[in-house]
């Protein structure tokens, strides 16, 4: 940790939880610092209320006067504020440092770190990851993109303590000296192009996770991806594969009777079978590959590795079985925010399903879920922004099955009013949650509400 906190000053850009957590880090180190939000509106008693009172804690509001400006060395930006944005462009000009929450903990982090990211799977991976280093280490903390900022977290570190990380691409921009000792990238494929604006610039955030490691560190790949495959050799890092789809000489994959095998190092393990375990979907399966991986390389034995991995279940608002209501089974996919990870939640389903969709439009292009539907889908259900842009793709593809409705509880109403005995209703929406709700988690939560009747 660098110890001149005390002399320097902050801009935190961005109130929310991010934001509160990286202020009441820098604080707690002697930093002086200001939070910032354009939203005049902000209600700043309650913030000082999150945060603790503090006379070098100021909260500013839409603007900030010169003379606090002139005084800030460093510049820490939340995940949801973009670097191009006008705010940040103007500390940019000022030749400041920007970092964001991933950097700003690093630098208090005295543990052991592991770090995932990817465009899919990263949430059930990362919670695995958590509960296999559990069998190794003492204290471990998971955290970043799943629910706890990484600043919230770190200063339980020691010297024995493992950090398990979910990094998004937003995260990943910003960081300088952020290094894993073992980190993985599961896929990539299209999503949040209104903030990259390019797939270059997407995939670029996203190796950001391998920049700082060394030879002596390590990164898991999926073989299947053809732009992990083809950048590997970039990687100053070790590579270990998986893999679904073939057997590897060097690596964890899917034998051809179902098995999870792990092959490193010359040393062979059958982790389990996928009829032994919970969670469905080759897509599952993959993420369980990617855990084996870095879990070994992290020191953990293979039987440990293996108990773990048969008591996992799946993580909330991905794929989570909600209730069976008159024959139907509802499942929760709030978290299929993308089509890519949408397509993962119609691909496990076994039955004639009812899928909601529609949302936050992130210039997404929705013909591949479409042609994933593969007559599963008996009816489209579309809500939010995107429901006449999804209808429109649908028309061009021929599939002529949607209704758009004008709520998720309309949504849901319909789906129980309409599908009978041996089918699903699956919320997959292949979009963000932010046109009607302020997270996937709240329209997840919603959404079994509206099918249980019951608060969650």
């Amino acid at each position: 940790m660098i110890s001149n906190y005390k002399d320097k000053h902050y801009i935190v850009i961005g109130t929310g939880r991010s934001g509160i957590a990286a202020s009441k880090l820098l604080l707690s180190a002697g930093a002086t610092v200001v939070l910032y939000d354009d939203n005049v509106d902000i209600d700043k008693d309650a913030l000082i209320n999150k945060i603790g009172e503090s006379d070098r804690l100021t909260i500013c509001a839409g603007s900030i006067s010169s003379d606090i400006a002139d005084l800030v060395d460093e510049v820490v930006v939340s995940p949801g504020v973009p670097l191009d944005c006008q705010t940040v462009l103007g500390w940019k000009e000022r030749g400041l440092r920007i970092i964001g929450e991933i950097e700003l903990a690093t630098e208090f982090e005295k543990g052991d770190v592991v770090a995932i990211t990817g465009t899919n799977g990263k949430t059930t991976t990362t919670s695995l990851v958590g509960q296999i280093m559990k069998k190794k280490y003492q204290k471990v903390c998971v955290a970043g993109n799943i629910g706890f900022p990484y600043t919230e977290t770190v200063t339980e570190s020691y010297e024995e303590s493992c950090s398990v990380l979910e990094v998004s691409s937003f995260q990943l921009e910003t960081i300088c000296t952020f290094a894993p000792k073992v980190s993985a990238i599961l896929n990539i494929t299209p999503d949040h192009l209104n903030r990259h604006h390019n797939m270059d610039n997407y995939i670029d955030a996203k190796f950001n996770i391998a920049i700082n490691q060394t030879e002596n560190d390590i990164i898991v790949l999926n073989y299947e991806d053809e732009i992990l495959r083809n950048k590997a050799e970039t990687l100053k890092p070790r590579v270990i594969y998986f893999s679904s789809k073939r057997v590897l000489e060097d690596g964890v994959f899917l034998s051809e009777d179902m098995n999870i095998v792990s092959r490193i190092n010359g040393e062979e393990y059958i982790i389990c079978n996928v009829d032994e375990i919970i969670l469905p979907g080759v897509h599952n399966y993959e993420n369980i590959m990617a855990a084996v991986a870095m879990s070994y390389a992290m020191g953990v034995s293979y039987e440990d590795i293996r108990d773990a991995v048969m008591s996992f279940k799946s993580v909330p608002h991905r794929i989570e079985y909600v209730c069976e209501k008159d024959g139907v089974i509802y499942y929760n996919d709030s978290k299929g925010t993308n089509p890519d990870a949408a397509i993962k939640g119609i691909q496990a389903m076994t039955r004639p399903t009812y899928l909601i969709g529609g949302g936050y439009n992130k210039d997404s292009e929705f013909d591949e879920w479409i042609e994933a539907f593969d007559g599963k889908v008996v009816k489209l259900v579309l809500i939010g922004e995107t429901a006449d842009i999804i209808a429109k793709t649908c028309d061009k593809h021929g599939f002529n099955d949607y209704v758009i409705m004008d709520s998720l509880l309309e949504a849901v109403e319909f789906c129980k009013k309409e599908a009978v005995n041996g089918e699903a209703v699956l919320l997959s929406p292949a979009c963000a949650s932010w046109d009607m709700f302020k997270s996937f988690e709240e329209r997840g939560d919603l959404f079994k509400q509206y099918v249980t009747g019951e608060e969650n």
